[in-house]
């Protein structure tokens, strides 16, 4: 048994995300699509002889104690399976932090899978995924990963036929976004315009990367935008600049635009740069591989 080893936690995106009203529970019933992508933050994970668990990352404002979501990840597989030994994780941050991608969450799935492995537990995928919505409603997806339709608090979740080939450029502008902020503004009954989520489960069958941009819709919009202009700005950009559609992740504010080329994609990016709309920006694809 390895007495290390380093895991890769992919962010997401949002073909689809719509909000079919208030739970009695506070929470917010969700119908959704997610795609993986292949930006990632990178977990080294270590046992250690001396017991607990050790945190650190490369970003300074990160917490590293019980309030960051691997620490809790590692903390809850551990203390349920009695581990006695300890464990060091050092997490590479690379995915945008409060922005809508799930890094948070797909850090925690990634120490859920690697504390598992590394001290040999035993908990099956699903098992892992069950504790993991005790952590964060997106972290059952993180561990699953690729292209899937998510309902109730973004707990159940059915795999999809994959996204096509393309290239998506991602754009976070320099602001973060509350999701409590977000859900808390979000007015249901109010929204006139959803996305076309069977539609779009259609176009990922028939890998029509055109039915797919057809389909595409965010409800949570109707809030970050009116919040934060920025984000409808960088959406008309990457529409001018030959992106098939462009949507925002989660509840933002990273924005994302489909392109069938390389070439057009790599120009978006650089251009949203130069022109000072975005600091961090990136072209990726859609990952669809199963680990």
């Amino acid at each position: 048994m390895s007495d290390e080893m380093i895991l890769r936690a992919y962010g997401k995106i949002n073909l689809g995300l719509d909000v079919l009203g208030k739970r009695p529970d506070g929470y917010h019933e969700v119908r959704m699509i997610m795609q993986t992508v292949t930006l990632y933050d990178r977990l080294r994970i270590r046992r250690t002889k001396e017991p607990g668990i050790r945190l650190s990352s490369n970003l300074y404002f990160l917490p590293t104690g019980k309030d960051n979501l691997v620490y809790r990840a590692a903390e809850l597989l551990m203390k349920e399976r009695g581990v006695k030994e300890g464990v060091s994780i050092t997490l590479q941050k690379c995915i945008p932090v409060a922005a809508g991608m799930a890094g948070g969450s797909s850090d925690a799935a990634a120490a859920l899978i690697g504390v598992n492995r590394l001290f040999g537990l035993g908990f099956t995928r699903k098992e892992l995924m069950e504790r993991g919505v005790s952590l964060g409603a997106d972290i059952p997806y993180c561990i699953m990963r690729g292209t899937a339709l998510a309902e109730g608090i973004g707990e159940r979740l059915r795999r999809l036929a994959p996204m096509p080939e393309c290239f998506i450029v991602l754009a976070k502008p320099p602001v973060s976004v509350s999701t409590k902020f977000v859900y808390g503004n979000l007015k249901a009954d109010e929204i006139k315009s959803h996305p076309d989520i069977e539609g779009m489960e259609r176009a990922l069958q028939t890998g029509s990367l055109e039915g797919i941009a057809a389909c595409m819709g965010n409800v949570l919009e109707t809030v970050t935008i009116a919040a934060y202009p920025v984000v409808g700005e960088i959406k008309e950009r990457m529409r001018e600049d030959g992106a098939a559609a462009a949507l925002m992740s989660g509840s933002g504010p990273t924005v994302f635009g489909i392109f069938e080329e390389k070439e057009a994609a790599d120009r978006c990016r650089m251009k949203l740069r130069t022109d000072g709309l975005v600091k961090q920006a990136y072209t990726v694809r859609p990952f669809n591989k199963r680990v």
